[in-house]
């Protein structure tokens, strides 16, 4: 007789908001061809050493972590996802100023200007 398998589901290593999982949806309904996704990195910049990016993706990397939103596909740099575990992202929109902003647990300091973070 056969052992069953358990397969355990791991939680996202960012959380998305309903706000974040709206603007992914709103930039992939006008990304421009050959878009499959959206993608978190924090390629190293500013004053603190590391910094948020998102940008249009065009292919999967097999290192990313993905995230099925109901506004499409959004990816994590796999180089990125352990700066980022725990996070919750989220969209905010005033009359100045428009823009994911991040609640990152392992964030130990931040620059003046809010650029860059440091882990």
């Amino acid at each position: 007789m056969m052992a069953e398998t358990k397969t355990r589901t791991r939680p996202a290593a960012v959380s998305l908001t309903p706000a974040a999982e709206q603007r992914i949806a709103d930039l992939m309904a006008k990304a421009p061809e050959g878009a499959i996704g959206v993608k978190l990195s924090t390629p190293r910049r500013g004053c603190s050493g590391l910094a948020y990016s998102v940008d249009y993706v065009t292919e999967e990397n097999n290192f990313d972590e993905k995230i099925e939103t109901p506004g499409g596909l959004f990816y994590i740099d796999g180089a990125s996802v352990l700066y980022l575990v725990g996070s919750v992202m989220d969209w905010q929109e005033d009359d100045f100023t428009a823009g994911f902003v991040f609640d990152n647990p392992n964030a130990k300091g931040a620059c003046g200007c809010g650029e860059s973070f440091m882990v």
